[in-house]
């Protein structure tokens, strides 16, 4: 059998590509409950568009207590859920929310937000960020844990 240069190259390069996908590098590692409690997280980005923070207007966030039990704000509206970790993805089962009449962009933001977290999203979790990603959204949170 005579294989091209293209294959011999892809087969010499799939043992470092394997390795690669396989590593944890750049500080990325697997999430565990443990890795989550006890932390707050604020929402500083959708789809890589910023979310701005004023004194009128918070940015959602997310806590993560004892259990995976979640609550937050997701910009105008309260929520808490059992949050549930499986096989690299996180969603916040059957979350429920205050009802608050919301204007403007605020609405828009918490809809994308709590449907984001209601439904399985891909997590990466480094030393500051949490990135909660799936086929619709991305949520990129900034930890930002309470001062005592």
């Amino acid at each position: 059998m005579k294989f091209s240069p293209k294959t011999l190259l892809v087969a010499a390069s799939l043992p470092f590509i394997m390795t690669a996908c396989a590593s944890n590098g750049g500080g990325v590692k697997k999430v565990t409950a443990q890795d989550l409690q006890h932390h707050n997280w604020e929402l500083v980005s959708i789809d890589g568009e910023k979310i701005p923070s004023n004194e009128q207007q918070k940015r959602p966030r997310l806590e993560i207590g004892e259990k995976l039990m979640a609550n937050g704000n997701a910009g105008c509206n309260n929520f808490f859920g059992q949050a549930e970790l499986k096989d690299h993805q996180f969603r916040i089962e059957k979350m429920g929310m205050t009802m608050k009449m919301c204007i403007g962009e605020s609405m828009g933001l918490e809809q994308t937000f709590s449907q984001t977290l209601s439904q399985w999203s891909d997590i990466t979790l480094t030393k500051d960020t949490l990135v909660l990603s799936n086929d619709s959204h991305t949520l990129t949170f900034e930890l930002k844990d309470w001062k005592k």
